[in-house]
Formats: structure tokens, C-alpha cells, sequence
């Protein structure tokens, strides 16, 4: 056994299987974490719906400001797997304690950045220090809490992983309308300080074993860093420059195989692997690793594109986004707490599939809008979403970590967090890139149809010719010329509205794929987590 990965469970933690119930010490740790993962979570998706203001404020335009987020989440990529091994060098409290402090001070950073430039660089940090957060949080859930409250502490984790990307945008654009865009990165200060005190106290000191630095698996951490950040900027860019058809994004996307594969390779090989990738051979690990990745496309991409959607057509402001999908996280805080007591009762396997299937539904809800489709509109769609979503994150990562060994707790935890939010990027790249495609298709349709020899699109260009007379345009000629403009952004505004329904149905897709492939798992015991054999 690899002493990179045998560390929460066995040397950092105390085991969780001796004992029937965990004490007040115990669950005070865990519920400290569990702050730091929601912080971690939110902050990726608090930037998205103050983009327009944050590039104002930094002095940088729309096709660059994406970056703000990427960063982040490029350094949150990167350092998940590499969590397990330098908790174990520098030891599991301190680790935590130093990046729990690190976290906020990055992020108050950025609130002083004035280009895009030292942005990325603080987000990246910012990121680094987050993502930590969110697998250690988990491995305290399967390493401190005995098997039969496990399911607890995988619903309150839950609550991270699907309610704060929901509700980030919410608080993201109330405080950029309300105090401006910097005190978006104020909000992680009290949390932090209060989850660093909890941890300190409740937390046991280990000495560092800095010893393990010559054993690291360096190969491993170099080929995966390099191979990482360089798809995720692929993902980013390629979209905007029309993928493989720009150079920049054609040699990157060569890097990142090329150091993927070696990463894969020294992996599957290496005595010591920084990355457990064998533990993908257990059937329900393995299944359940796809089926997080396919609910993290979902996930992290119907919260891109429905911001998309309000803002680019409906012209909402942050605040009204955030609005929009408070309700798809607030109804949350009612279901999640119910979903243990039925994972008592029922297969842990068909909640999970009643979860997918609902928040497939809600996608499905949303394939025939229209100009008329607002806020409003989403109301019903967004509940559904959200009872949805409330049932999915618990059952699966119960059924995922069944059969893992607290031993193997660190590294299985680093392992499905890294790929969910892998594939939420994967996922948000290519929605972005359908959602392009589709409107561009939808545009030629439309302006095959909308020709001069028409009469009813003749009609509506006098219409808007007489409109514009009226308001203001004397000159016929030019009333005319700005009616054809007028009709050819109806035209443009009419297939963006479309390509945002493909866009949706495809999302409802990817989440029927992942529903059929959860029945593929076998029958796990209601516990559920680390150890359950």
C-alpha cells in the first residue's frame, strides 16, 4: 500500500469503524470542513452572473473575462489529487489549517486586482488553496463518521457540492448590484475564520513526515499539473477560437495528450502512484466515478447556461440572475436533510435514479422556449431541478466509496472530486460550443425564410419602417435601413433563443445517460461509504 495514499483513514484520522456513533468533537471537524467545501464550491460560480462588471472594473473585455472563473477552477483541478499526498507530508491538520487561512486572503486579494492579469493569478491561488477544501471535507466524512451516520454526512456534503454552485450567482449578484463587485470576494473571510478555529480545536497534531517528499511521485504531479492546465485551457478558449482551427489551441491540445497520457501511464505503472487510478477497476467505484462526471456536466453546465440565457436575451442584471436560481438551490435545504433516513429505506441505486431522472425532466422542461420565456417562466422548471438535484449527490457517492477501504478513502475522494469538476469544465465548454453551433444553424434556417419577396416579411419591414418613422427617423430610406437591422436582430435573438433549447435537451441527455448507467452498479448496503465491505 502506497504511504502517499494510506493517510486519512490510517494515519491523519482516527478510524471511524471502531465506534457506533460520532461524538460532538468528531462532528464538529466534519461540519468545519464541510464550510470549507461550500466555500470552495461557491466561489466558482460566484463570479458568473458579475462577469459584465467585474471586466469593467478590471479594464478587460467579454472574451477575456471568462478567465476569472477558469483560473480558479484550473487551480482547483490540479491541486484535488495532490491533496491526498501533501496532507500526509505536511499532515492532515496542518495542512488544512494553512489553506483554510490562505483561502480568504487570496480572495480578498482579488478584490484589489486592477487587471486581468493579476486577477488570474489571484484566482489561480484562490483556487489552490480552495480546492483542497472539498476532498478533505469529504475524507472526514468516510475516515471520522462510522458507516451507519455516513449517509449524513454525505447529505450535508451534498448540500456543497449542488446547493452552493445554485445559490452562488444568487449572492454573487446581489452584492455586486448592492456593495459593488469586490465584496464578492469578502464573504469567505467569517466562514473561514470560524472553520479554522473549529478545526484547531478539534483537530489531532501529527508530526510532518517530510521524509515522503523523496518517495512523491514527482512524474506523476509534473505530467498531470502541465496536462491539466492546459485542457482546461483548451476547454476554455477553443470555443471562442473556433477550436482546432486556431493554432494556439491545436499545440495545446497536443500538450495536454501527450502529458495526459504520461500521466496515465506512470500512473498504472508506478509503485507509488500519486493517482489510484486502479481503484476505476471496482465495478461500483468505477460506475459510480462516470455517472459523477456525467451529473457534473449537468450540474456545473445548467448553471452556465441559464445565466447565458437570461442575460444574453432577456438582458437581466446580476441580481435578477442570481434571483432566478436561488430556487433552484433554496428547496434544497428542505430535501437534502430527508435523504438519509430514505436511503434507509429504500435501494440506494433507484434514489439515485429518481434524482437524475427529475433533474433530467427539468431540462427537458426548458427545449421549447421562447422570446416570452423570463424569470417567470423558469420558476416551476427550477423547482423541479432542485428536488431533483437533492437526490442525486447522497445516493451516489454512498454507492461510489461502498466497497473503498478507509485506507483508500484520501485517494478515492481526491480521485472523484478532481473528475466531477473535470467534467463540469469539460461540460461547460462543450454546451458552450453547442449552444454556437446550434444557433448558427438555427440562424441559416430562419434566413433562408426571411427573404424580401416575401409578403409577410415585407409586412413586418413596413411595420418597423412605419415604427421607426414615428420615433423619431424622418427620412424614409433610413427608417427602412434601420427596420432591416431591426429584423435581422429578431432573426438573431430568435435562434439564439432555439440554440439555448438544444442546448438544454442535451444536458436532459447526458443526465439519462448517467440514470441508466447507476442501475449498472450493484446493490449496496444502506450505510454506504468508506469500509462498507
Amino acid at each position: 500500500m502506497s504511504n502517499a495514499t494510506t493517510i486519512q483513514g490510517a494515519a491523519a484520522m482516527p478510524a471511524a469503524g471502531g465506534a457506533q456513533t460520532a461524538g460532538a468533537r468528531e462532528w464538529i471537524a466534519v461540519l468545519a470542513g464541510m464550510i470549507g467545501a461550500f466555500m470552495a464550491i461557491l466561489n466558482i460560480q460566484i463570479t458568473n452572473a458579475s462577469l459584465l462588471e467585474i471586466e469593467g472594473g478590471i479594464g478587460t473585455g467579454v472574451d477575456n473575462g471568462a478567465w476569472i472563473s477558469t483560473s480558479y477552477l484550473i487551480g482547483e483541478i490540479i491541486v484535488i489529487p495532490l491533496t491526498a499526498y501533501f496532507s500526509n507530508v505536511f499532515s492532515f491538520r496542518r495542512y488544512i489549517l494553512v489553506n483554510t487561512i490562505l483561502f480568504p486572503l487570496f480572495s480578498m486579494a482579488c478584490a484589489f486586482t486592477h487587471d486581468l492579469s493579476s486577477m488570474i493569478v489571484m484566482r489561480g491561488l484562490q483556487g489552490f488553496a480552495g480546492g483542497i477544501l472539498i476532498p478533505m471535507a469529504f475524507t472526514m466524512v468516510l475516515t471520522k463518521l462510522p458507516k451507519s451516520q455516513q449517509p449524513v454526512g454525505l447529505a450535508i456534503f451534498a448540500l456543497s457540492v449542488t446547493f452552493a454552485p445554485a445559490i452562488g450567482p444568487t449572492i454573487g449578484g446581489y452584492l455586486t448590484e448592492n456593495y459593488g463587485w469586490q465584496t464578492i470576494f469578502f464573504i469567505n473571510t467569517i466562514p473561514s475564520a470560524i472553520m479554522a478555529l473549529a478545526l484547531a480545536l478539534t483537530l489531532d497534531k501529527q508530526p510532518m513526515r517530510l521524509g515522503l517528499l523523496r518517495e512523491g511521485d514527482w512524474a506523476g504531479i509534473v505530467t498531470m499539473a502541465i496536462g491539466l492546465a492546459a485542457l482546461q485551457t483548451v476547454l476554455e478558449e477553443g470555443n471562442k477560437d473556433d477550436w482546432f482551427s486556431s493554432p494556439f489551441i491545436l499545440k495545446l491540445s497536443v500538450v495536454a495528450f501527450v502529458f495526459l497520457t504520461a500521466f496515465i501511464w506512470i500512473e498504472l505503472t508506478v509503485e507509488k502512484p500519486l493517482v489510484k487510478l486502479r481503484l476505476l477497476k471496482q465495478r461500483n467505484f468505477g460506475i459510480g466515478v462516470a455517472v459523477n462526471v456525467l451529473v457534473g456536466v449537468a450540474l456545473f453546465g445548467t448553471v452556465y447556461i441559464l445565466p447565458q440565457y437570461l442575460g444574453q436575451v432577456q438582458h437581466y442584471n446580476a441580481q435578477q440572475i442570481g434571483n432566478v436560481l436561488a430556487w433552484t438551490g433554496l428547496p434544497q435545504l428542505l430535501i437534502i436533510p430527508l435523504v438519509p433516513m430514505m436511503m434507509k429505506r429504500f435501494d440506494v441505486r433507484y434514489i439515485g435514479f429518481l434524482g437524475i431522472s427529475i433533474f433530467a425532466i427539468s431540462c427537458f422542461m426548458n427545449i421549447s422556449l421562447s422570446p416570452d420565456n423570463a424569470g417567470d417562466q423558469f420558476w416551476i422548471p427550477n423547482i423541479v431541478r432542485a428536488i431533483g438535484q437533492a437526490l442525486v449527490i447522497t445516493p451516489i457517492t454512498a454507492i461510489t466509496t461502498g466497497a473503498i477501504a478507509p485506507s483508500d478513502a484520501a485517494a478515492a475522494s481526491g480521485l472523484t472530486n478532481m473528475l466531477r469538476n473535470l467534467g463540469g469544465a469539460v461540460g461547460t465548454a462543450t454546451l458552450g460550443t453547442v449552444l454556437t453551433k446550434r444557433e448558427q444553424f438555427h440562424s441559416n434556417i430562419i434566413g433562408q425564410s426571411v427573404t424580401a419577396s416575401r409578403d409577410e416579411v415585407k409586412q413586418r419591414l413596413d411595420a418597423l419602417t412605419g415604427y421607426f418613422q414615428t420615433h423619431g427617423v424622418s427620412d424614409h430610406a433610413k427608417a427602412s435601413a434601420e427596420a432591416v437591422v431591426a429584423l435581422g436582430r429578431i432573426v438573431k435573438r430568435q435562434a439564439l433563443i432555439m440554440g439555448f433549447s438544444d442546448t438544454f435537451a442535451v444536458i436532459g441527455v447526458v443526465l439519462a445517460l448517467a440514470a441508466v448507467l447507476l442501475l449498472l452498479t450493484k446493490r449496496s448496503k444502506a450505510g454506504g461509504g468508506a469500509g462498507a465491505h
